[in-house]
This record gives structure tokens, C-alpha cells and sequence, in this order.
């Protein structure tokens, strides 16, 4: 498996014949260092956390140019669909779906959802973190964004993720010190990337103080946008 970070949460996964977007917010994405053309090479599928825009992004002109299928709670599902996006799979908290050689699962996050471009704003369900599962692959925790909660060690538990992306930019989310809490106290040993940091001047500006306080506890992989990493059982 191949994972790529466009920066801010936007992350892409190529596995067998598969290409897999998690909240692929790239235009008006500040710390999107690639060519948009190359991101959506491919895509067959689109997974979302939650309603935000920084989050939904590019998601409906994705779906349109490439005819991938997204993956979202009931609420966004809906609201997508009324935007005209074709192919939808919605699923809600705790549940599962086979994507046709992956699956994926939606778990808890501690955030908000809605869509707040418009005058009024449209509730858009519960946030999640997203769990992908694909056959001789690493299991794969995106957070979403969130702050610490103690049922994290429940998730891995259940689900056992191989690499957590872990949300650390502050003020929206966990900030490092927690992220690192997080990581030292319920996914000990895994490997974690930093996500939804660097990119706008509220958030924690890099990913070094997030690691120094991880230390030894876990394998940090601090991921340089457009830059794709290979990931390994």
C-alpha cells in the first residue's frame, strides 16, 4: 500500500487496483504541494469523516470527473446526493461495508459535522474516524479530527490498525500534547502520522513537537506533502 499526504487531512491510499481518497480537500488547501490531476489519477472510491469543508473539499467535482464511489455517513450521503453526486454508499457509526476488495468502517470522533458554506448551516451528522481493511494490507485508522477520548483503546481493540493517522494541529482538534497522550496511552507501538497540521496559521505550524513528545512509545512517520511513502505489514 502506498499512502500519499496532499496536506491539512487529505490522504490518498493505492492497494491493488484500488485508489482511495480520505477527505480530499485540495483546492484552497494552503499545504497542497501537488499537481490536482495526479491526486485524483485513478480514484474509485471517496471516504469521508465529516461535513466540513475542509474535509468534503474537491469531493462532488471528484466524484463527477472520475465516477468514484463515496463513502459517508447517511446525513452527507443525502446532502452530496442532492448535489448531484451519483454513486453514494452511506453508512453510519459502528457499521461496516465491503467496498469490493476493501472495507470500511466508521467509528467515533469527537468533533462537530455540517456545512457551513452558505448563509444557513446544514447538520450533517456525526463526525467519525475511518477504518480501511483490505486483504494482505496494513489496517489503516484515519481519526478524522477529534480530541482524546478513552474509547480509542477500544477501537484498536476491535479493529486492530496497523498505521493511525492522528489529528495534531490544535485548536479544532487535539493539540500535540494530547495527540501524544493519545498515542502513549491507547496505540502504543503502531505506527502514526500526523495529520491536520501546517497548513493554516491557527494550527500547529510542523509536526516536531508531536513527535519529541511521542518519543519511543511509537513509530512516528512525518509525511511530506505530494510525497507518496510505502507501507509495509
Amino acid at each position: 500500500m502506498k499512502i500519499t499526504w496532499y496536506g491539512h487531512s487529505a490522504f490518498r491510499l493505492d492497494f491493488a487496483d484500488k485508489v482511495v481518497l480520505i477527505d480530499p480537500f485540495l483546492s484552497g488547501n494552503p499545504s497542497f504541494a501537488s499537481s490536482r490531476d495526479v491526486a485524483v489519477l485513478g480514484t474509485t472510491h471517496i471516504l469521508l469523516t465529516h461535513g466540513h469543508g475542509d474535509h468534503v473539499g474537491d469531493t462532488v467535482a471528484i466524484a463527477e470527473s472520475t465516477g468514484a464511489t463515496v463513502v459517508a455517513n447517511a446525513e452527507i450521503a443525502t446532502w452530496l446526493s442532492s448535489l448531484g453526486v451519483k454513486k453514494l454508499d452511506p453508512m453510519n457509526t459502528g457499521g461496516t461495508t465491503d467496498q469490493g476488495g476493501f472495507k470500511v468502517s466508521l467509528v467515533r470522533a469527537d468533533h462537530s459535522s455540517s456545512d457551513m458554506t452558505d448563509a444557513r448551516m446544514v447538520y450533517l451528522g456525526n463526525p467519525n474516524g475511518i477504518i480501511v481493511k483490505a486483504p494482505g494490507e496494513p489496517v489503516v485508522w484515519h481519526m478524522g479530527d477529534t480530541d482524546i477520548f478513552s474509547d480509542m483503546a477500544l477501537i484498536a481493540e476491535i479493529h486492530k490498525p496497523d498505521v493511525v493517522i492522528v489529528p495534531i494541529g490544535d485548536r479544532y482538534t487535539m493539540g500535540p500534547e494530547t495527540a501524544a497522550l493519545a498515542v502513549k496511552r491507547y496505540l502504543g507501538g503502531l505506527t502514526v502520522i500526523p495529520g491536520h497540521y501546517g497548513s493554516f496559521p491557527p494550527l500547529e505550524p510542523t509536526a516536531d513537537r508531536f513527535v519529541s513528545l511521542v518519543g519511543g512509545e511509537a513509530t512516528v512517520k512525518v509525511l511530506v506533502s505530494g510525497e507518496p511513502v510505502e507501507l509495509k505489514l
